[in-house]
């Protein structure tokens, strides 16, 4: 049985949305970082930093395979089972006017950011359908400017900022010097370009 403050670091954990997402997908294997970016849409300092708080936590656990490649999967199953009660019989006290007033206008304040924040979910989820639909039709072509994998993580780093060689190098598992090859490939390809020192996705901005 978890202690109080252990629940409350577990559902601060699990109150993030993507954090929920890559515990979903440690449930079916262990994965990779790459792997979860790719799986997930995220960009690979994004995941690092959501396992590395899950293992903090030990609620993940890694191993390095043979190719140096660090694996996660789940330490323990979660199951989070939240039990509600009605409570009969409850007077409210009495409370002077000024209280009631005050109590009415927090009250509207709250509902008013409630259907605010359900607003802008349901936007965020349209949303991760769009970018979730656009991935898979970049898969379906990345055989035309994307030799592998490799090529693919760069891209996903890039779709998030535009990043300076030693940032590619921070959420990148590739050495410097293969890094540097494929960014000179893929701006060959016209995929990526480079302006002053940082890198970017060339697109169609025309800048």
């Amino acid at each position: 049985m978890l202690e109080g403050s252990d629940v409350s670091r577990l559902l601060d954990i699990l109150g993030n949305r993507n954090r929920r997402r890559i515990i979903e997908l440690l449930r079916q294997k262990p994965c990779f970082v790459t792997e979860i970016s790719e799986r997930l849409v995220l960009s690979p300092k994004a995941v690092i930093e959501h396992l590395q708080l899950m293992e903090r936590e030990q609620l993940l656990v890694s191993y390095q395979d043979e190719r140096r490649r660090k694996y996660y999967y789940l330490s323990h199953d979660i199951n989070v089972i939240v039990n509600l009660q009605k409570q009969d019989g409850v007077t409210l006290p009495s409370v002077e006017e000024n209280q009631r007033t005050r109590f009415a206008r927090n009250l509207e304040a709250f509902r008013r950011m409630v259907r605010a924040r359900d607003e802008l979910l349901d936007n965020l989820e349209q949303l991760e359908r769009e970018i979730e639909s656009r991935f898979a039709e970049i898969m379906r072509m990345r055989g035309i400017f994307i030799t592998d994998d490799g090529d693919l993580e760069i891209i996903l780093a890039l779709s998030h900022a535009d990043l300076r060689l030693a940032e590619l190098e921070e959420v990148s598992s590739l050495s410097t010097d293969e890094l540097k090859q494929r960014l000179v490939n893929l701006i060959h390809t016209g995929v990526v370009e480079r302006i002053n020192d940082r890198y970017r996705i060339r697109g169609t901005h025309g800048e």
